[in-house]
């Protein structure tokens, strides 16, 4: 929003004879404020495009400074810069300020302030990198990550955000290396050279799809690597490529593992030697015809009091008390909760819509959630991230708040967010009767795990019969 600038003394000459009122306010109309010309921000009457394109002709007086919120042209005489630069010499104290790069981006960065609501310390640290990082630029330079991320971080600077400024003035190249790598070379270290090239193909096909085959997500990459590797490193100490793996090895190996991990690991197995057969890599595959078995599920247990009594104590913060009562009253995921919006509450109708599902508020929720809006209110006024749950990090941008962030008050607790959802569905099928087709209804579960439940709760009932009638 523009502010208007203080009244500029009138001109004692009066306008010329002829020229009528309209005419003589034009001529003392009042030049943009101090604050705006230096930071180079458009005026109101200005139409200019955040990259610099001109939709309307400005104003003659105003057409000098507004050019300063655009990219730069080139000069005739400028030329791409032929040795690379030294960001970590480079002094906040020597920055040159009045760089047309730096107005670009420093009216870029203002845009991206309004939008995402960053706090007056995010804007002074934002704009004291891009003065940082921007001296001294000319076009045809490129800024990579690699090369400011030390020195920014170096000044205690907020990398995240100079990074989405440089990105959208097309002066940047991401060049850091990709989690994902450093962990493909961590996990697959220790493999026989032959199992090691055959693992990192069939993690690839996995992540990135194939001809024949969709790509999963990078969790579910993560944990199908890990559970092939205790065997690989075994089977790497005898033989060198998966051809020479028998059936005998994979049955001697699956011998030793019980229950869900058992299941887990032969279920990863399949899925590497079904791959390798398709490749064309083995002969024949050596865990066919081996049997998985179905999963046995143990009868799930109900939480004792004094187990969610210091689950209560634990949580201090508004935050921390709403998102327990979200699990423990509603049965909402971590993940649910996360990605809760202000939309998703209507407090006048005492309503709350979780993964698209409405549900009444209860009187605990609703005083809640009232304490955490008004702290919300209070402790960040300019955000504009709209999920209802935030933090430091996610005020001043709109994406959500991680799982980590939501599940760390009751990190350690004997009931964690996940047993406090489990147990809240428990509770109502021992309440309201073992019947799946209530739990599907009310919590919104597929058929197979209101089944569970509605077993689970059918033998606790049988198990408090028959200590009843002992």
């Amino acid at each position: 929003m523009l502010v208007p600038g203080p009244p500029r003394r009138e001109d004692s000459r009066r306008p010329a004879g002829g020229r009528g009122i309209r005419a003589g306010a034009a001529h003392r109309r009042p030049a943009p404020p101090t604050v705006l010309r230096r930071t180079a921000l458009p005026q109101k009457t200005d139409t200019f495009t955040p990259t610099g394109g001109r939709t309307a002709r400005p104003p003659a007086q105003t057409a000098s400074r507004t050019r300063l919120a655009s990219r730069p042209r080139l000069a005739a005489a400028s030329a791409v810069r032929a040795d690379p630069r030294d960001f970590g010499r480079l002094d906040p104290a020597d920055a040159d300020l009045v760089s047309p790069w730096l107005a670009w981006a420093k009216y870029l960065a203002h845009r991206f302030a309004e939008a995402c609501g960053w706090g007056r310390n995010i804007r002074f640290a934002v704009n004291r990198g891009l003065a940082v990082v921007l001296t001294g630029h000319v076009e045809g330079d490129v800024i990579r990550h690699t090369e400011i991320f030390a020195p920014l971080r170096a000044l205690d600077l907020p990398v995240g955000h100079i990074v989405t400024v440089l990105e959208e003035m097309g002066i940047f190249e991401d060049d850091s290396e990709p989690s994902f790598e450093r962990w493909l070379v961590e996990r697959l270290e220790g493999l026989a050279p032959g199992m090691r090239s055959e693992a990192e193909r069939w993690t690839r096909v996995l992540r990135d799809g194939g001809p024949r085959s969709l790509p999963r997500r990078e969790g579910t990459v993560w944990i199908s690597l890990n559970q092939v590797r205790p065997a690989l490193l075994e089977w790497s100490n005898r033989y060198d490529h998966l051809r020479e793996v028998t059936r005998d090895d994979v049955l001697a190996h699956v011998k030793t593992l019980h229950g869900h991990q058992r299941r887990d690991q032969l279920v990863a197995l399949r899925s590497l030697f079904a791959w390798a057969k398709r490749q064309g890599l083995i002969f024949r595959n050596p865990t066919s015809r081996i049997k998985v078995g179905q999963n046995e599920y143990a009868v799930l247990q109900p939480l004792l009091p004094e187990q969610v009594e210091c689950s209560v104590a634990a949580a201090t913060t508004p935050a921390a008390r709403l998102v327990l009562a979200l699990a423990a009253v509603h049965a909402a995921r971590v993940a649910q909760i996360a990605a809760l919006m202000l939309d998703d509450v209507d407090l006048g109708n005492r309503r709350l819509t979780i993964a698209g599902r409405a549900r009444p508020l209860d009187d605990l929720t609703l005083e809640l959630m009232v304490e955490w809006l008004d702290y919300r209110r209070r402790r960040w006024p300019s955000t504009a991230n709209l999920h209802l749950l935030i933090n430091n990090q996610t005020a001043n941008t709109t994406s959500r708040a991680s799982n980590h962030w939501i599940s760390a008050p009751m990190r350690g607790q004997d009931a964690t967010l996940e047993r406090l959802r489990v147990d809240r569905q428990l509770e109502e099928a021992l309440t309201h009767g073992p019947d799946p087709l209530h739990l599907a209804e009310v919590f919104g579960l597929d058929e197979k795990t209101a089944m569970r439940y509605a077993d689970s709760a059918r033998a606790l009932l049988e198990q408090a019969a028959e200590q009843h009638l002992r």
